[in-house]
C-alpha cells in the first residue's frame, strides 16, 4: 500500500548529513515568500474549504485537494503533527436548487456527493485529513459567532435576515487588496436593495418557503455562505492557526469575509499564512461547474489513471494556473508509466538477491546522484513546494536505475561466457574487478536507488496503493480505453503485423506500428516476441 511505502529508506552517508532547510511559503496577505513557523513548536494547525456537494467534482477541485494533500504530506514528513481540517457545505442555494430539481432532500443528495467525493480523494491518493466537518452539524457554533458579531455593533439584522457591516470594518479588503467601490455582492446572492451598504453580506438568511431553516434568535432560518468556514476553524483550530488555504477565487469574497467576521468577532483572530491554488483551465478560462466547461474527476480517471492525473496536476506549480489539455494527460501518463516500469524491472532483479545480505558499501557514484537528489528534493519542496522541478529531479534517479539494470545484465552475460570458455586467467580476472564495477556493487546500488526513489514519490503521494504490477496493467488498460481497442483486438494487429513481417511486406508491417502510435500504442520487437507499452500521440 502507498502509505507503508513512507517507512523511510535506508540512508546513506550523504542523505543524513543533510537537515531540509527552513521552509517558506507565499503568504497571500503579504504577497510574499516567509519561512514558516509554526504557532506550536512540532505542531501545524490547517484549514482549507471543501466542496459544496450537489454534483460530482471536477478537476479544479482535484487541483486544490492535491495541491493542499502536498503540503500536508509533505509537513507531515518534516515531523510535525498536523491538525487539517476540510469542510463540506451542505447547506446552499444550489443544493436545495439541485435537490428539488431532483425530487430528494438536502440531506440525501449532499450526503450521496460527499461520499462521491471522498471516493474521488481516495483515488488521487489525497490522505483524509484530521476533521471533515459539515455545516449543518455546526449551525449552533455559527449562531454563537453571529451573536458575538452583533454584540460587537459589527452586523445587523432585518426582517429574519442578518447582515454584516463592512463599514463597520475598517480592515476590510485587507486580504484581496481590492477597493471598495470595486466590491460586488457575492457571486451566490443576490443584490438585497435592504442593505446599508451594497457591499454588505449575509450571514443569517431567512427561511424561504419549502427550504431547509432551523431555528435562531432572529427566526428561522440558515446560515450564509462565509460564517460557516468561520466558526468551523474556530471551533476546530482556534482562534489563532497556521494555514487558511483554498482556490485564488476565494479571496474574494469568501476568504475577505471570513477573515473580516471572524476578527469582528474576536479580534485577536488570525491566520498566519494565507495559501491559495491557482484554476485548472479550459480554452484560457477558469474550469467551474456555473459556466459548465467543466471535466469531473471521474470523467478524466475513465481514461487516464489516477496517478496520472495527480502527476498532471502536480506538474505545474501550486499557485500558478494549470491548462487542461489532453496532449499534457498523455504526457503525465507516458511519464508515470516509465516510473513504474522502471521501478517494477529494479523490483523483478533485485528479487533473488534481497536476501543475500549482500555487504559491500554502495558505490560512490550512486551515492552522490542519491545524496544530490535528496538535497534537491528537500531545497525544492522547501521552497513553496516546487513540485515542477521535483519531478523533473526524479529523472536523474530513473536513468541511474536503468543504467545499473543494464550493466548488470550486460556484466551477467560476459561472466557466463566466461564461466563457460574457462579462458580467463585468474590474474587477469582480479585485475577487472579492480577496475570495474562487481554484480554485488549494481545490486547495492540498485537497492539504494530503489529506497531513494519510492521513499520520495510516496511522500508525494505518488506510488501506487497496490502492486507496480498491477499498476501497470490498470495503466495499459487505460491506454487501450483512449485508443478504443480491446486487449483482443491489438493482439491480432500485432499478428497481423508479424505476418507482413514474415513476408517481407514492410510497408503493411510499418503502417500498423505507426497507427498504434497515433493511438498512443508502441510495439517493440524482442527475442521473446512482439510486446506493448503506452506512449504519447505520435501525430
Amino acid at each position: 500500500m502507498a502509505e507503508e511505502a513512507q517507512a523511510p529508506p535506508p540512508t546513506t552517508v550523504a542523505e543524513e548529513a543533510q537537515a531540509p532547510p527552513q521552509l517558506v511559503l507565499l503568504n497571500s496577505m503579504t504577497k510574499t515568500k516567509e519561512p514558516f513557523q509554526p504557532r506550536v513548536e512540532g505542531k501545524v494547525s490547517m484549514y482549507v474549504c471543501g466542496v459544496t456537494p450537489y454534483d460530482f467534482s471536477h478537476i479544479g477541485h482535484a487541483r486544490a485537494y492535491v495541491a493542499f494533500d502536498v503540503l500536508y504530506r509533505y509537513l507531515k514528513f518534516l515531523g510535525y503533527e498536523v491538525e487539517y481540517v476540510r469542510n463540506f457545505t451542505d447547506i446552499d442555494d444550489k443544493i436545495i436548487k439541485r435537490a428539488n430539481e431532483r425530487g430528494e432532500t438536502v440531506t440525501s443528495l449532499s450526503s450521496r456527493f460527499i461520499n462521491e467525493f471522498l471516493l474521488d480523494m481516495t483515488e488521487l491518493q489525497c490522505l483524509p485529513p484530521t476533521h471533515e466537518p459539515r455545516v449543518t452539524d455546526h449551525i449552533e457554533h455559527i449562531i454563537e459567532l453571529i451573536t458575538k458579531i452583533m454584540e460587537n455593533g459589527k452586523a445587523y439584522a432585518m426582517e429574519g435576515d442578518v447582515y454584516f457591516s463592512v463599514d463597520s470594518f475598517p480592515e476590510y479588503l485587507s486580504l484581496s487588496g481590492r477597493k471598495l467601490d470595486q466590491n460586488q455582492a457575492g457571486a451566490r446572492v443576490a443584490f438585497d436593495t435592504r442593505k446599508r451598504n451594497p457591499a454588505d453580506f449575509a450571514l443569517w438568511k431567512a427561511a424561504k418557503e419549502g427550504e431547509p431553516f432551523w431555528d435562531s434568535p432572529w427566526g428561522r432560518g440558515r446560515p450564509g455562505w462565509h460564517i460557516e468556514c468561520s466558526a468551523m476553524s474556530a471551533h476546530y483550530l482556534g482562534h489563532v492557526f497556521d494555514i487558511h488555504g483554498g482556490g485564488k477565487d476565494l479571496i474574494f469574497p469568501h476568504h475577505e469575509n471570513e477573515l473580516a467576521q471572524s476578527r469582528a468577532a474576536y479580534p485577536d483572530s488570525e491566520v498566519k499564512c494565507w495559501m491559495h491554488n491557482g484554476f485548472v483551465n479550459k480554452d484560457d478560462k477558469k474550469m467551474a461547474k456555473s459556466d459548465n466547461n467543466f471535466f469531473t474527476i471521474r470523467d478524466i480517471i475513465a481514461l487516464y489513471h489516477p496517478m496520472a492525473l495527480r502527476f498532471f496536476l502536480m506538474r505545474t506549480h501550486y499557485r500558478s494556473d494549470v491548462n487542461h489539455s489532453d496532449k499534457a494527460l498523455e504526457i503525465a501518463s507516458d511519464r508515470v508509466y516509465y516510473i513504474y516500469q522502471t521501478l517494477y524491472d529494479c523490483e523483478e532483479v533485485l528479487a533473488v538477491y534481497r536476501e543475500e545480505g549482500i555487504s559491500v558499501p554502495v558505490p560512490a557514484e550512486e551515492q552522490k546522484v542519491i545524496g544530490e537528489h535528496h538535497k534537491n528534493f528537500l531545497k525544492d519542496m522547501s521552497d513553496d513546494l516546487k513540485t515542477t522541478d521535483v519531478l523533473d529531479g526524479f529523472m536523474n534517479l530513473l536513468k541511474a536505475i536503468n543504467s545499473n539494470l543494464t550493466d548488470l545484465k550486460k556484466l551477467q552475460q560476459k561472466l557466463e561466457q566466461q564461466n563457460k570458455k574457462k579462458q580467463q586467467q585468474k590474474k587477469q580476472q582480479q585485475k577487472q574487478q579492480q577496475s570495474q564495477k562487481q554484480p554485488a556493487d549494481h545490486i547495492q546500488a540498485l537497492i539504494a536507488l530503489e529506497a531513494e526513489l519510492k521513499h520520495k514519490l510516496s511522500i508525494l503521494g505518488l506510488m501506487p496503493p497496490c502492486s507496480l504490477a498491477e499498476v501497470l496493467k490498470q495503466l495499459k488498460e487505460k491506454s487501450l480505453t483512449r485508443a478504443g481497442l480491446t486487449e483482443e483486438e491489438l493482439q491480432e494487429l500485432i499478428e497481423q503485423r508479424n505476418v507482413a513481417r514474415k513476408n517481407k511486406q514492410f510497408e503493411v508491417s510499418d503502417g500498423i506500428r505507426r497507427k498504434l502510435a497515433t493511438k498512443g500504442i508502441a510495439l517493440m520487437d524482442e527475442p521473446t516476441g512482439t510486446v506493448w507499452r503506452p506512449c504519447e500521440l505520435e501525430s
